[in-house]
Formats: C-alpha cells, structure tokens, sequence
C-alpha cells in the first residue's frame, strides 16, 4: 500500500472520534502546502514531510497526538503545544475525546515547521568534493 492508503486504513480502523480528528488534522495539514509529502513510517504511523518531518500522527487509546519534531523551535501563539513540553526539540498538540481541532492553529504551526526545515537546510553546509586530479 502507498503511504496515503495506509493512511486512509488507519482512518477507517478507528471509526470513532479518533479517527475523525485524525482525519480533519490530515486534511488541514495538506492544505497548508501543495508540496507536503505523506508516509508512512515508523511501523505504523502518518508522516507529512517537506524539507524533512513536519508531523507525525498518532492515535491512541484516549487522544490523538500530532508530534512536531522542532516544536520546541516554533512559535506557538495560539497555545497548541500541550504535550512533550519537558524536552529540547519535540513539542506535541494532543486531542481528547470532546475536543475541537484548531484548524487555523494547527496550519499556523505547520507553516511555522515548514519554514523552519527550509532554514535548517539552507543552513546547512555544502560539501566541498575534491577536484579531479
């Protein structure tokens, strides 16, 4: 299955409020930007990538949990981030049963991660290759 089918089961296989909010969080984050890019990783969870990982997608027993891998490097001004708050780089936005997804929020983070990628990787320094002899 291609990552956008997996995900698609994984909707399905949670056909409670769960795989609602999973489903609502995926089509914000891919209106965000033409050129995100799902997969499927990490035996069994959605991914959207550009320039390396945006979000990763997790549904559990009692909340569904959007992890950003540089959340701790992203502005949050509308109060997102309610989990992973103890370490350096990932922050997270989790749901319970009963709550309502921030579209406009949670697009507001991923334009954030997305631009914080692009710098990353344009900060990175070029290789130098040795020249032939």
């Amino acid at each position: 299955m291609t990552p956008s089918e997996e995900i698609d089961a994984l909707i399905a296989k949670h056909p409670d409020w769960r795989g609602e909010v999973l489903a609502q969080a995926r089509k914000a984050i891919l209106e965000v930007d033409p050129d995100i890019v799902e997969e499927w990783k990490w035996m069994g969870a959605p991914v959207w990538e550009i320039d390396g990982i945006l979000v990763v997608g997790n549904i559990f027993k009692t909340k569904v949990k959007l992890g950003f891998m540089y959340g701790a490097s992203l502005d949050d001004p509308d109060g997102l981030f309610n989990g992973e708050l103890g370490g350096n780089q990932r922050r997270s936005y989790e749901l319970a049963a009963g709550d309502t997804l921030d579209v406009p929020g949670l697009q507001g983070l991923v334009r954030r991660a997305i631009e914080f990628n692009r710098a990353k990787r344009a900060a990175k320094p070029v290789r130098a290759t040795k020249a032939p002899q």
